[in-house]
């Protein structure tokens, strides 16, 4: 996992993919060169600017952010490069820009795609040659300052469309980093969906977290995420702060908000089936894996033991069974063959009891 840098956001994750662009992102940051931070939205592209800003020799110097697509084009040259009185209708002052205020440290430019044509001919000047014009103003200022720019669209193929500079991709490009969407390193759902559950939990006032449900993991783990991380943050503190029993496991999760119950039912995934066998152990139950190790046989356990789950609250009908977990008839029997449990069908395996069974997601060791 990555190592933490104090006051900054932690950047969380133990999965092959996590781990290599954390790799690269430290053994950059100490070069006062530019980088450009490639993902898509929610991926955590200005975490990982932080960390080159703190790993570098710069960290005691400002990080200023400014996102271009939040403004309009008209006002991101003046606020980037600051103006004088009078440059313009309502410039009654001097304003000093990002860079200047960036002066030394490090200027993060997140949706850089967004900015105009002519904006992107500055840059490129500040970045090559340390010096600019502020809006109105003849005189050059100089500034020392170490540029990091993040986007989540196709860089090179807008420069081969003309809405992008060549010139500055080429200067930006001498490192890039590519942050993995949250579908490419599933392993880290389960300490993602833990650290942001236990400090909702705090939030609230409860006296720990409980965990998740069977269910309710199955549903974090199955979800897309198109919005990535930022995504799943919301999700899982909605479901915490909805919860209205802090001593029981989590076992709702509604990954879409916006439906509407009027309309059609929201996506809920409720973990507890209206009866189960007197022998098996509660369906609302959570499974114990640990957070260390081999995340891929991790991932498979807990597949494998909410398969049998499911199968014992349905009273081993597999179409019932399919139907608790969300899965086509045929889609579970594939999954019971490839954890090997057909045969297992016939009769009750034996499950995790106990006090250890009552986790999906325990505490990172």
């Amino acid at each position: 996992m990555a190592q933490p840098i104090s006051g900054l956001s932690p950047l969380i994750g133990q999965s092959p993919a996590f781990l290599e662009v954390m790799e690269q992102a430290s053994a950059v940051a100490p070069l006062d060169r530019p980088v450009l931070v490639i993902g898509e939205r929610g991926t955590g592209k200005e975490l990982i600017a932080q960390r080159l800003h703190y790993l570098s020799g710069r960290w005691a110097r400002p990080m200023v952010a400014l996102n271009c697509a939040a403004l309009a084009e008209t006002l991101i040259e003046t606020e980037l490069f600051g103006h004088e009185a009078g440059a313009f209708t309502g410039a009654v002052r001097r304003r000093v820009g990002r860079f200047e205020r960036a002066d030394g440290g490090t200027l993060f430019l997140d949706e850089i795609a967004s900015a105009p044509l002519a904006v992107q001919e500055k840059i490129l000047r500040v970045v090559e040659y340390g010096e600019f014009e502020r809006v109105g103003a003849g005189a050059v200022q100089r500034c020392d300052v170490r540029l990091i720019a993040a986007a989540n669209v196709d860089l090179p193929a807008a420069a081969a469309a003309g809405r992008f500079r060549h010139d500055l991709l080429d200067r930006l490009a001498f490192e890039v980093l590519h942050v993995p969407p949250l579908r490419a390193r599933a392993g880290d759902i389960p300490l993602l969906a833990d650290h942001f559950a236990r400090a909702m939990a705090s939030d609230l006032g409860w006296p720990g977290f409980p965990g998740f449900s069977a269910g309710a993991g199955a549903a974090l783990l199955a979800h897309p995420w198109p919005g990535n991380v930022r995504e799943l943050k919301n999700v899982v503190e909605r479901a915490v702060f909805r919860w209205r029993q802090p001593r029981r496991p989590v076992a709702a999760v509604v990954l879409d908000p916006f439906a509407s119950p009027y309309a059609s039912a929201p996506t809920r995934i409720q973990a507890e089936p209206s009866r189960a066998p007197a022998t098996m152990r509660p369906p609302d139950a959570a499974i114990d894996l640990p957070l260390s190790g081999d995340l891929d046989s991790a991932v498979r356990a807990f597949e494998a033991e909410l398969l049998r789950q499911a199968l014992a609250a349905a009273r081993y009908n597999q179409r019932a069974a399919a139907a608790s977990v969300g899965l086509a008839y045929h889609q579970f029997r594939n999954r019971l063959k490839k954890h090997g449990l057909i045969a297992g069908a016939a009769s009750p395996p034996a499950l995790n009891g106990g006090a250890e069974a009552e986790r999906v997601f325990p505490p990172a060791s």
